[in-house]
């Protein structure tokens, strides 16, 4: 792999390589853009097989979160860290610290999380070396309700696009995934009087939504071809591709699954269906906003409202994507994009004055 021309081709600022081997710690820390402020996001804990699998497993998370925070209008920019290793691993403290560690020797210009195969416990670890962490125990605590209000938010705003009412009540909702946003989502969804289809590989989590908010369940493989109005894809990412959307049959796909589109042809694909699709970088971004109230003091009802926002910028987006004639992919990354230029722009005016 060519870093420097991968780095080029989107545009990131900064790759940072740490090694301790006496502790086996190897990580590497991805800064896309601090346009709008310190790059924030979470850290993975991953076996991966090569080393090149690992830069861009963290090349790619770190831009989606430098576009998460612009379009969730939040002042933070984009940077991703990857752990290389056994994430079942129990002995953690020497390596989440040596990762404090590596985290301020970047002075603030990154901020780290938990993410996927790390814990709150682990970020406690971080914190003994560097204040530049959140997700810690005692704080901003579980982002799934959070998240899953962001997801129900942008249901309604999709569905107002396309019905021309935002009510969800009676409409039949396909959930994929029952685990921590899957469940808050089906409650929310639930409360409205949706008429709910979930699955989930875990069957207990699968029983605990029927049990407690009367949705009917199916098996894993047969949730794409259900004939309804919409698809919440809260587990797996690259649910959209060539085979499920020879059976997808809805008319609007919005939920809390990262990395939804397996490919970036598939969004106009979704587009030629008919089908409406919530950008998931935006439908999602309820938790980054859970922790971004955590750097700023906020009380839990400002995070649900800062959350609720994501209605009203699905809207633009969906707007834009149909004046421009452009899949909703593309509509919401120019927005995006536009924010941080305009933040730029700001920038050189004050340097300038």
């Amino acid at each position: 792999m060519e870093v420097f021309k991968r780095m080029g081709q989107r545009e990131h600022e900064q790759i940072v390589f740490w090694n301790e081997p006496r502790v086996g710690y190897k990580e590497i820390i991805a800064i896309h853009n601090t346009t709008l402020g310190p790059a924030l996001g979470g850290t993975r804990f991953w076996n991966y097989d090569t080393d090149a699998e690992a830069i861009e497993d963290a090349l790619r998370l770190a831009r989606g979160m430098t576009y998460k925070s612009a379009l969730a209008g939040l002042n933070l920019g984009g940077g991703k860290s990857v752990i290389i290793g056994d994430p079942n691993t129990r002995d953690r403290e020497m390596i989440f610290r040596a990762h404090g560690r590596a985290v301020e020797s970047l002075a603030g210009r990154y901020i780290t999380a938990e993410d996927v195969g790390t814990s709150p416990a682990d970020m406690d670890f971080v914190h003994m070396e560097t204040d530049h962490v959140v997700g810690l125990m005692g704080k901003s605590g579980d982002p799934s309700p959070v998240t899953a209000y962001g997801v129900y938010q942008a249901m309604k705003a999709a569905a107002l696009h396309k019905y021309g009412d935002d009510s969800l009540s009676g409409r039949h909702v396909t959930v994929q995934g029952c685990g921590h946003v899957g469940y808050y989502l089906c409650q929310d969804l639930a409360e409205e009087g949706a008429r709910l289809t979930v699955t989930d590989i875990d069957q207990e989590k699968a029983e605990r939504v029927v049990k407690e908010f009367g949705a009917k369940t199916v098996d894993p493989a047969e949730i794409y071809g259900i004939d309804a109005d919409i698809f919440a894809p809260c587990a797996l990412g690259a649910i959209l591709n060539d085979d499920t959307l020879k059976v997808l049959n809805v008319d609007i796909v919005v939920g809390g699954a990262n990395n939804q589109l397996a490919e970036p042809r598939h969004a106009q694909e979704v587009e030629d269906k008919g089908i409406l699709y919530g950008p998931d970088y935006l439908v999602n971004a309820g938790g980054l906003i859970n922790v971004y109230a955590e750097i700023q003091g906020w009380p839990a009802k400002r995070s649900l409202r800062k959350a609720g926002e994501i209605y009203n910028t699905l809207l633009r987006i969906l707007e834009l994507g149909e004046v421009e004639g452009i899949p909703t992919a593309e509509a919401s990354d120019r927005v995006a994009e536009q924010r941080m230029e305009d933040v730029l722009s700001l920038h050189r005016t004050q340097l300038g004055s």
